[in-house]
């Protein structure tokens, strides 16, 4: 008996490896279920990142991974991160941790043969006509984004009546940017796909995916090129604004090579350049698209022949670095594109000049004040910013002269957007987080004090004001499924009319995007 039971050693052992084995991979494979049934729709089957950021190791370096449990418990307060507590056990939810924490075997290659070969041109540059297929002020125009279905609606800003309405890609993600007097418009999504919509023929011309998980997008103000922000890869796309054929894929790394996600991107127009911060490094990117960089002009990145140590012709779309004090998420850049203000992980605001190439001022911004949505205007013969803020209901007003905070005006909640029009009294700004998120402040921009509270639709969050060109109205977007369209008229700030919307977000304006308002984002 003794032998039989000796003998039965080694299968028994072989039968318990098999079924720890087994357990492991049906774990595996149940945890696979897990993600596809509640994370792949908002964060990509295959963890690349869609309308949700990518889950991969890289872009959780700053999240441990017991913070990461109690996100997917709980949720994220000011983000569309739901709560899974109740629909998942708590080891589900560590199991799920552990995979997005686990390196993907391989992570796609994204450079210039892939982005060659996702390119689609459905019309050549030149082929269509040059005359609108339509009656109305070109530069009046509004393309309102509908996240509810993935549409987006061509707007009559003087008759408030829907032009075309056209099918856009999954997840648009940063504003849409005009170009060429509001011929064209140019979309990005989330996952990486840019759009060239010819408005005047009402059709897209050209496609192309310039990463895998894209942030924004910038056109130059002559409108020949595109710039594309890139969390994945870690790298900055430009294309041709022609057809969107690839011309140069930067990959966004320090001198010692450290690699950084591009926090975004945006146009320097009397600069002839394009600003990009980055997210994981302290650097800010000034990038030319002049023919030739200024002469003398220093600090670009040279193509230097080592062994004869002369310095050749500036490359095309070289690259100033500037180094900063802290990384920075998010910014604004000023009216006259000298000098760009940047959140910081630290609470703090941070002023960076282009022209001295070094940070020159330090603002006190708790919470997290969303910068890219700021404003600007005068008042008291001095100019004047204000910014919402995504954690803490305050629009805080600086003194852009000094950099010192004038005033936090209470709101009754956080908010997400703000806006105002040269020829407006007032700023807008919603209240999109929290139980208040229908209701919509107006500000005084003189006395700094909110004079009207509105609530387009109770129970529903209003967000994203955008004016038209004159400034007369203000649209106001009803952020939800059965959502609408609200004009209001910007003086009296009563409404005016309504048009049912699937989850309107951003409206953007012709004029007011391409002559830069100081009432709107850029």
């Amino acid at each position: 008996m003794r032998r039989s039971f000796r003998n039965l050693g080694r299968p028994m052992l072989l039968l318990a490896t098999l079924c720890i084995t087994t357990t492991t991979a049906q774990a595996e494979s149940d945890t696979e279920a897990l993600y596809k049934q509640h994370c792949a729709e908002c964060h990509g089957a295959d963890r690349l990142g869609l309308m949700g950021p990518a889950l991969l190791p890289q872009n959780l370096k700053r999240l441990r991974k017991k913070n990461a449990i109690q996100v997917v418990s709980d949720g994220r307060p000011a983000t569309q991160m739901p709560a899974f507590r109740e629909m998942l056990q708590r080891q589900q939810i560590e199991a799920l941790v552990e995979m997005v924490y686990t390196p993907l075997e391989h992570v796609p290659e994204w450079g210039m043969a892939q982005i060659k070969a996702s390119q689609l041109v459905y019309h050549p540059p030149g082929s269509l006509p040059d005359k609108p297929k339509f009656e109305a002020d070109i530069e009046n125009l509004f393309m309102v984004v509908e996240l509810g279905d993935h549409h987006a609606t061509l707007l009559n800003g003087d008759t408030f009546e829907p032009i075309h309405r056209l099918a856009t890609r999954f997840a648009l993600h940063g504003g849409p940017k005009w170009a060429d007097g509001g011929r064209y418009i140019y979309f990005a999504s989330r996952d990486g796909w840019i759009s060239k919509f010819d408005v005047f023929n009402l059709t897209y011309v050209a496609e192309v995916r310039a990463g895998i998980n894209t942030r924004n997008l910038a056109v130059s103000h002559d409108g020949r090129y595109v710039i594309v922000a890139n969390y994945l890869p870690h790298t900055l796309t430009v294309l041709d604004a022609r057809d969107l054929s690839p011309i140069k894929v930067i990959e966004a790394q320090d001198a010692e090579g450290n690699s950084s996600r591009v926090s975004a991107v945006y146009t320097a127009d009397p600069r002839q350049s394009f600003v990009a911060a980055m997210k994981d490094i302290p650097e800010v990117w000034e990038i030319s698209y002049m023919d030739e960089p200024p002469v003398g002009f220093s600090g670009w990145v040279h193509d230097y022949n080592e062994e004869s140590g002369d310095a050749h012709k500036e490359e095309p779309f070289a690259v100033r670095r500037i180094q900063v004090k802290d990384y920075l998420d998010d910014f604004f850049l000023t009216q006259k594109y000298d000098q760009i203000i940047g959140t910081t992980r630290n609470g703090e605001g941070q002023v960076v000049d282009l022209d001295l190439k070094r940070a020159v001022a330090n603002v006190a911004l708790p919470g997290m004040p969303h910068l890219s949505s700021g404003i600007t205007w005068k008042r008291n013969g001095r100019t004047v910013l204000a910014t919402p803020n995504i954690k803490q209901g305050e629009v805080t007003i600086i003194d852009t002269g000094n950099w010192k905070v004038i005033k936090e005006i209470k709101t009754q909640g956080p908010g997400f957007f703000m806006r105002s029009h040269e020829q407006s009294p007032y700023a807008w700004v919603d209240v999109f987080f929290g139980p208040n998120r229908d209701l919509m402040h107006v500000i005084d921009k003189q006395s700094l004090e909110i004079v009207k509270t509105l609530k387009p639709a109770p129970g529903k969050t209003s967000a994203h004001v955008e004016f038209t060109r004159d400034g007369r109205y203000a649209l106001v977007s009803i952020w939800d499924d059965d959502g609408a369209l609200v004009i209001y008229d910007a003086n009296t700030l009563e409404e005016v009319k309504r048009l049912p919307m699937k989850k309107p977000s951003g409206k953007y304006n012709v004029h007011n995007k391409l002559t830069r308002s100081s009432g709107t984002s850029h």
